[in-house]
């Protein structure tokens, strides 16, 4: 292939020097900055580590600010939740071994949850690669076999050379719909070499966009158009296209009721005339979506908590448009459209033609009063107390991250979170300890809005340690920790399966004492006191604590 010799870069004499005289002292961990400085990023989290040293060297030579945190794990949770507030990239700087192996449960969350997030991993010595058992600090046979089920791509590197084009790969992998996390992982020799190489320049890595088939397009309006009992369910993938606006038209334009999967909140208005908000775990919603004669699944793979636990069994024609081919029909047969949810509601909004419903509304407000009714049936107006003075202490436009707790189960369906993108749970692969330091990375991201972070007890050991993070680079973020003395929601599940627990209750600190300890404001509050007390925390430049003593329940599954 030839090129035409005007497009080759024209220098001035001052770049031209630049490039071939390159400064000295410069080393394999500077082109991994200068890559990632060149791809645009401005914010990198870690844990620096032996094999590593090379690369957080490089740091200080660099223009990026760098958010270290105590544990891999907690640090992998805070580069998810700064993918996913941002939409870029967040780098991730990892050591050999136990530190790779550590943060593995964090990308499974960000996997789960499409989160852009870019690991990079040193390795033992190039001479010691192959699986050979040469005795290195931190070896494993093969690192890569650990991670490559979990991430969208792995990258290798061998020489300084080979640094800019894998980290370039790996921006792109992790940025093309779906998004997801990546792995790139270079040799401790090649970090810590000197290098002659030219200072990396701006790169593009720019991700491929994902269109809808226009003959699907066409085949979607032809079923939405002339459908006597369209509704639609709007998953993650909306949020994350930042297509909320083109969803609200869409179901406006044809009358269709709306319901938000628990990864998808806020997608869609929660009190507009049309919004079957969040309550998937009722059978009463599912009766009316398999009631649907088209049913529209915009970027939800209609997994365990979407489908009430596979419990939902539509009859209607099923469209599904999903960035992730390996979701498209993986549950129900479908007209499969693969595509960026963004993109295809674009299409369609176009393509259908406008449907008048007037009884739409009214049968949305018959489903909520059912639901309403059902809850209130079971007597837990603790719960709504509690998860009310949440919404009312929490502004519009804060974001909140939830861990694996009671109050987060009740969120996911009956919190309403108002604007789209500012709720965030670890319900994509459900581990604990994600509520904390997901907070974190989002106070990173934007310092200038509060941020909540709501966990239990049991959650809030995983990350304790974070609190020394928030403390050091005065985040402004309250964590809020629900403590009912043991693993709630295991309690629950087993006292109703077995009529007894084990391994549920849990010996655990004066939350408070323990946050002051960390030089952290703490107060205990009460149900009654809860809605002033993480408003005012909220309000309070830096990090806080807010301790709720409260044993809250569940309310009863539809699905067993």
């Amino acid at each position: 292939m030839s090129h035409d010799h005007d497009d080759r870069p024209q220098l001035t004499a001052a770049q031209a020097a630049a490039v071939l005289n390159p400064p000295a002292g410069r080393n394999g961990g500077d082109l991994v900055v200068e890559s990632l400085q060149g791809l645009g990023a401005t914010t990198v989290f870690g844990l620096p580590g032996q094999h590593a040293l090379g690369m957080f060297d490089a740091l200080r030579r660099s223009s990026l600010r760098y958010v270290g945190l105590r544990v891999e794990n907690n640090a992998g949770f805070a580069a998810d939740a700064y993918g996913r507030i941002t939409g870029e990239v967040a780098p991730l700087l990892l050591s050999t071994g136990p530190g790779a192996l550590t943060s593995l449960a964090a990308l499974q969350e960000a996997a789960a949850a499409s989160a852009p997030v870019l690991a990079i991993s040193s390795q033992i010595p190039t001479a010691g690669l192959g699986g050979g058992r040469h005795g290195y600090l931190h070896e494993l046979r093969d690192q890569q076999a650990s991670v490559r089920d979990i991430v969208k791509s792995v990258h290798t590197v061998r020489t300084a050379s080979q640094i800019p084009s894998a980290i370039a790969a790996a921006w792109e992998s992790a940025l093309t719909a779906p998004h997801g996390p990546v792995w790139v992982e270079i040799p401790q020799d090649v970090l810590l070499a000197e290098t002659t190489l030219p200072v990396v320049s701006a790169m593009d890595a720019t991700p491929r966009e994902l269109y809808p088939r226009p003959e699907l397009t066409i085949a979607a309006a032809h079923l939405l158009s002339h459908a006597e009992r369209p509704v639609i369910i709007a998953g993650g993938g909306v949020v994350r296209s930042d297509a909320s606006g083109k969803l609200r038209a869409l179901a406006e334009k044809i009358d269709a009721p709306v319901v938000t999967t628990f990864g998808g909140k806020g997608a869609f208005p929660w009190e507009h005339p049309l919004s079957l908000r969040s309550w998937l775990e009722d059978r009463h919603t599912t009766d009316f979506l398999e009631d649907a004669d088209v049913l529209l699944v915009v970027g939800s793979g209609l997994g365990e908590l979407s489908s009430n636990y596979h419990t939902f069994r539509p009859r209607g024609r099923v469209i599904q448009i999903e960035a992730d081919a390996g979701k498209l029909e993986s549950n129900h047969p479908a007209l499969g459209i693969h595509s960026d949810a963004r993109e295809a509601l674009a299409d369609l909004l176009e393509a259908v033609e406008r449907r008048e419903d007037a009884g739409a509304a009214e049968r949305v407000r018959t489903v909520l009063e059912k639901v309403r009714a059902r809850i209130e049936a079971q007597e837990l107006t603790l719960e709504q107390q509690v998860l009310a003075a949440v919404r009312e202490a929490l502004p519009d436009a804060a974001p909140s991250f939830w861990d694996m707790t009671i109050l987060a189960y009740w969120a996911w369906s009956a919190f309403d979170a108002r604007r789209p993108n500012t709720m965030h749970s670890a319900q994509g692969a459900g581990g604990l300890g994600y509520g904390f330091p997901a907070a974190i990375g989002a106070a990173a991201a934007d310092p200038t809005k509060p941020v909540l972070a709501v966990s239990g007890d049991g959650g809030a050991m995983y990350s304790i340690a974070e609190l020394a993070t928030a403390r050091q680079y005065d985040l402004p973020l309250t964590w809020l920790i629900v403590d009912d003395g043991g693993y709630g929601i295991l309690r629950e599940y087993m006292t109703g399966a077995f009529g007894e627990t084990t391994g549920t209750e849990l010996a655990r600190p004066d939350f408070v004492a323990l946050a002051e300890s960390f030089g952290v404001p703490a107060v205990r509050t009460t149900p009654e006191s809860l809605a002033a007390d993480l408003a005012k925390a909220l309000a309070t430049p830096g990090p806080s604590v807010v301790v709720l003593p409260s044993l809250l329940r569940m309310f009863e599954p539809t699905h067993l």
